[in-house]
């Protein structure tokens, strides 16, 4: 039992790391929203400190989540997550002009996030392209974007799909003068 405990607690740091990122907050951001140091947030999801339940009530309510979801037995359940039309969780994003309305289950419990996403007329990723692990996959519903992926140019445009490695340097703008609307997917590699 002492072995059981051991484990549950270990496992509150990295799903709340995991959650974090799925989140798209820095620790500093946590932080602020939990009313938490930044350096405790660090230490306990590296799981060089257990955080108290003071602490850890906070950090669960600045994900909206019971506390129970960071001790409960993973291996009692395999994750379902339900989530309506009208009940969209937000995902932040740094980029100007890009709304995300989740529709997949938090990346502690799954391994791909998927968004509605909606990209304003002339929206874009920026000058800089991007690179990181993992894979993505866009459908677009209606509307055109540009998608370009070590140095190839992709114009998509409503019904077209395109599927890539992410570690290749990517970026995308929208040129045209109506919304982009698509469904946006993005697998990540466990940590």
């Amino acid at each position: 039992m002492i072995a059981r405990v051991a484990e549950v607690v270990s496992g509150i740091g990295p799903k709340i790391k995991a959650l974090r990122k799925q989140n798209g907050y820095s620790l500093q951001s946590l932080a602020e929203r939990a009313d938490v140091s930044a350096a405790t947030i660090h230490k306990i999801e590296q799981s060089d400190m257990v955080p108290t339940i003071t602490t850890l009530l906070k950090i669960a309510a600045a994900f909206e989540l019971p506390v129970s979801y960071f001790v409960e037995d993973d291996d009692d359940h395999l994750p379902t997550v339900h989530t309506s039309s009208t009940n969209r969780r937000p995902i932040y994003t740094s980029h100007a002009g890009l709304d995300l309305a989740g529709i997949t289950g938090p990346y502690g419990d799954f391994l791909i996030a998927a968004a509605v996403a909606t990209v304003l007329p002339g929206a874009s990723s920026g000058s800089k392209p991007m690179g990181h692990p993992g894979e993505e996959l866009l459908y677009v519903m209606s509307g055109s974007m540009v998608f370009t992926v070590a140095d190839t140019i992709y114009p998509l445009s409503a019904g077209d799909t395109l599927h890539f490695r992410t570690q290749q340097p990517h970026s995308w703008r929208n040129p045209g003068e109506e919304d982009c609307v698509a469904i946006w997917m993005a697998l990540r590699p466990q940590q």
